[in-house]
């Protein structure tokens, strides 16, 4: 199995202290997939603050036989996206893709070129957006061995001739422990660590200092499994902020999850955030 993208690295702990919280926001998901294999997913959210409404659809069809996969998207910004890949065919382990963005209102256009390379040691990911003035070249590298990780992607701006990314990770992995460390530009420096403590309780740990202001950030989270059908979540930061979700799986296709943000230093003013989302899967 080849080693996972560099923006996937430390993926397990960022899900800890993302994954099950909606703050802020009244929100719907809804996917159901066709006897012929096209898979629908809508979506939408209302802030709960500004009243301001966002809604996608996203239609997707796979063509096994040739390893095409066309991904086609709208939103409510009328902005429309589209994506054909095809993975596996021309070598094992090998996606090409291009996506391009339309939007009629204003007429904007962007495109990018995709590549994506996995094998048992190694994971290789780079694109090229389509740009005339010149391109934004973006790569990255994986190397695996033994459960120890270490990466490096870069960003090549050819108009100004100049890198504008320079990022180092290094991790070690094993089935029920992760620990990932990075430096983005040489300014933050960054750390997490997940551990399975047992079949029903996941925690994590995330810690990030930047250079020259100071800044550290320092998180702690866990995920408790109440039954096959409900879980817990907690998680709390150096600012004092905590954040507390249930989920509970209603029915099969119906997932309701519930969240709130406590601001535990000025907790007697107010200004405390819940959140609201509802899956619907068929």
């Amino acid at each position: 199995m080849a080693p996972p993208s560099f923006s996937d690295l430390g993926k397990q702990a960022r899900d800890i202290f993302g994954k099950g919280y909606h703050f802020g926001l009244w929100k719907l998901d809804c996917k159901t997939k066709t006897p012929s294999g096209i898979e629908f997913s809508t979506a939408g959210h209302s802030n709960q603050e500004s009243g301001k409404v966002f809604g996608s659809l996203e239609t997707k069809y796979k063509v096994n036989d040739y390893g095409l996969t066309l991904t086609e998207k709208w939103n409510t910004d009328n902005t429309l996206f589209t994506e054909v890949a095809v993975q596996d065919k021309l070598l094992e382990g090998l996606k090409l893709a291009f996506e391009g963005t339309f939007a009629p209102q204003t007429g904007n256009k962007t495109g990018k070129f995709k590549v994506a390379y996995g094998h048992k040691n190694v994971k290789i990911d780079s694109d090229v957006n389509v740009d005339l003035s010149g391109p934004l070249i973006n790569a990255s590298a994986v190397l695996g061995y033994e459960g120890w990780l270490a990466g490096y992607q870069t960003a090549f701006d050819t108009q100004h001739a100049k890198l504008t990314t320079n990022n180092f990770a290094l991790g070690y992995t094993t089935k029920d422990f992760v620990l990932h460390t990075a430096v983005n530009d040489g300014q933050e420096f960054s750390g997490s660590i997940f551990q399975k403590c047992s079949d029903k309780l996941d925690v994590g740990v995330q810690l990030s200092w930047t250079s020259g202001s100071n800044n550290t950030k320092f998180g702690l989270g866990g995920k408790f499994q109440l039954d096959k059908d409900a879980a817990l979540r907690a998680k709390v930061n150096n600012a004092c902020q905590v954040g507390l979700g249930y989920q509970q799986k209603l029915r099969d296709g119906i997932t309701l999850t519930l969240s709130t943000l406590i601001d535990g230093k000025n907790f007697n003013a107010g200004g405390h955030k819940i959140g609201v989302a509802l899956e619907l899967e068929a």
